[in-house]
């Protein structure tokens, strides 16, 4: 590290971490178009805010900023993301689980399963839209 220069705090690197999973889901539904990006970026603003206040709410912060961008999509576009596994029936989003949590996760509450951690989409859907 060079003189001067200041280690990226926890609080940075959580929401850096959180930006990058919640990313890396967008582009496995390939959805991560600049204005929805920017919706990501928004949240992580928002956010920043928020973890300033409660610091032990670092480790939530990557479920809050996908319920952010969830919510965003909603209002603009429609449901995200499209469960991947119930494969009949009206096209349904994935939940985050837990609401205010660590670790994480979509799931289909109509299946009753966990689908994936938040970022791990590409994963399941093998990096492309469910129909």
């Amino acid at each position: 590290m060079s003189p001067g220069s200041d280690p990226v705090s926890p609080l940075e690197q959580a929401l850096h971490a959180a930006r990058a999973l919640v990313l890396a889901d967008l582009v496995a539904q390939e959805v991560a178009e600049a204005d929805v990006v920017s919706m990501v970026e928004e949240s992580v603003v928002e956010r920043r805010w928020w973890v300033e206040q409660w610091p032990d709410g670092a480790a939530y912060v990557a479920g809050l900023i996908a319920q952010d961008v969830q919510d965003a999509l909603l209002e603009r576009y429609g449901r995200w993301p499209l469960c991947p596994v119930c494969g009949t029936g009206d096209p349904h989003a994935l939940d985050v689980e837990p609401e205010l949590g660590p670790d994480p996760r979509w799931v289909c509450h109509k299946a009753g399963v966990r689908v994936a951690a938040v970022g791990a989409l590409g994963a399941v859907i093998g990096g492309s839209s469910p129909s």
